[in-house]
């Protein structure tokens, strides 16, 4: 048979419906040699070609428009917008800004150290609590009335011995502190630290100080027989007084003393420290 009569024969037997199938199993099955299954999708010639060039078609389409839409400016933003955001931002920051000034900045960097010495303190030494025992306080002053002799030269030094000197009487009031300490007798004499030995009738402290307020007996200085020193009695008369009880008399005379010891410096003397 030709192939033409062949190939007819084949289509007559494909559009047979009525036909077994077992007329039209391959050889390949008859002789038990398993085959792939035959696709029942019939697509017409230059199908796959046509679709191929549809997809790629359409990809360039849409990288095309991707390609738009990324490369296509913002919009842009009306003057009036712009005014409207940059209001909100400066409200938002003004608060920050005005804490920010109203907050003080603390330092904590130590201050600098200065080099330039301190000036010298000028201080007074705080008195002492009391007087020593057998000593009588008298305003700020402490008060001893000796029971032994000597004569005005020693009886300073001994009073200086003890931290002292001979009594100053500079008020009434002292004056009469004193004449009160004293016992009435016949003749009661001390020395106190008054004296003329430098400059006749120049009566002067042992401190230096001249003397202002006094408190002679009537008559009294009289230099009698080179009578440079001075000293208070108290006898038993009783109309002899505090603020007339005053003679000079001879510095080398024998007699009990009256010492006074102020408590701390005196008013004119200050103690000076230079802090280290």
């Amino acid at each position: 048979m030709d192939p033409s009569a062949r190939e007819a024969a084949y289509c007559k037997l494909v559009d047979d419906d009525d036909a077994p199938r077992a007329q039209f199993i391959p050889d390949a099955e008859r002789r038990g040699t398993p085959t792939r299954g035959v696709s029942r999708f019939w697509a017409p010639p230059g199908f796959y070609r046509w679709a191929t060039m549809f997809l790629t078609v359409l990809c360039l389409v849409l990288l095309i428009i991707l390609i738009a839409v990324a490369s296509r400016s913002p919009p842009a933003v009306s003057s009036s917008s712009a005014a409207a955001a940059l209001a909100v931002s400066s409200t938002a920051a003004a608060p920050a800004v005005s804490s920010a000034a109203a907050s003080p900045v603390t330092s904590t960097a130590a201050p600098p150290v200065t080099s330039t010495a301190a000036p010298p303190v000028t201080t007074t030494a705080a008195p002492p609590s009391g007087c020593p025992k057998n000593w009588l306080l008298f305003q700020g002053s402490c008060y001893s009335v000796s029971r032994q002799n000597a004569n005005w030269k020693d009886s300073q030094q001994r009073c200086a011995k003890d931290g002292g000197h001979l009594a100053i009487v500079l008020t009434p009031e002292a004056q009469g502190f004193l004449w009160d300490l004293l016992p009435r007798g016949h003749w009661n004499s001390y020395w106190i630290g008054l004296s003329d030995k430098d400059t006749e009738d120049e009566w002067t402290w042992v401190d230096g100080t001249p003397l202002v307020e006094s408190f002679w007996e009537d008559g009294e200085p009289n230099n009698h027989i080179d009578e440079d020193c001075v000293y208070i009695v108290k006898t038993m008369k009783t109309e002899r007084v505090a603020v007339k009880s005053w003679y000079d008399a001879p510095c080398d005379m024998y007699l009990p003393f009256i010492c006074q010891k102020f408590l701390g410096p005196t008013p004119t003397t200050a103690i000076t420290t230079t802090p280290h």
